[in-house]
């Protein structure tokens, strides 16, 4: 075979530390429109991205070649980097230790893409750990319930 064809998507998800809501409305846009940049810059595809005041999602189309963990690590710290640089918040700002990675098919791209820019909605109903769980139980990615959310008690 002459070239490497793939159809890879995945969806990332992670938390401000310690969960806090500290990601404000007037600048959300704007951290969005960075961390695409990040994600287009490293030669992949931002498919949406989206999130509530204390943790975002984002789906892209990933290539073979590409490392998630140093994708996710980069738009990570380059992110915090620029919020602090901004001062965005008056808040300490930093991004919670780990993430979330899903992977979909190309038929559930609509489904995917739907739930991510209807975040805020949807957390009117669920909170970012219900889910998270249900992500997690959805995907049977096991777990254990003592290193999740270590760093806050609910």
């Amino acid at each position: 075979m002459a070239d490497t064809f793939t159809q890879i998507y995945i969806q990332v998800v992670f938390a401000v530390q310690n969960r806090n809501a500290t990601i404000h409305k007037s600048w959300e846009e704007e951290l969005y429109k960075y961390i695409t940049g990040i994600v287009q810059n490293k030669g992949q595809k931002m498919l949406a991205i989206n999130g509530t005041s204390n943790h975002i999602h984002f789906f892209i189309g990933i290539k073979p070649t590409c490392c998630l963990s140093d994708l996710v690590r980069e738009v990570k710290k380059s992110s915090d980097a620029m919020v602090k640089e901004k001062r965005f918040t008056p808040f300490k700002f930093n991004w919670q230790k780990g993430f979330g990675a899903f992977s979909y098919s190309h038929s559930q791209l609509g489904n995917v893409i739907r739930y991510i820019e209807n975040q805020k909605e949807h957390h009117k109903k669920k909170t970012f750990k219900e889910e998270y769980l249900d992500f997690l139980k959805a995907f049977e990615i096991e777990f254990k319930d003592e290193y999740l959310f270590q760093w806050l008690e609910d």
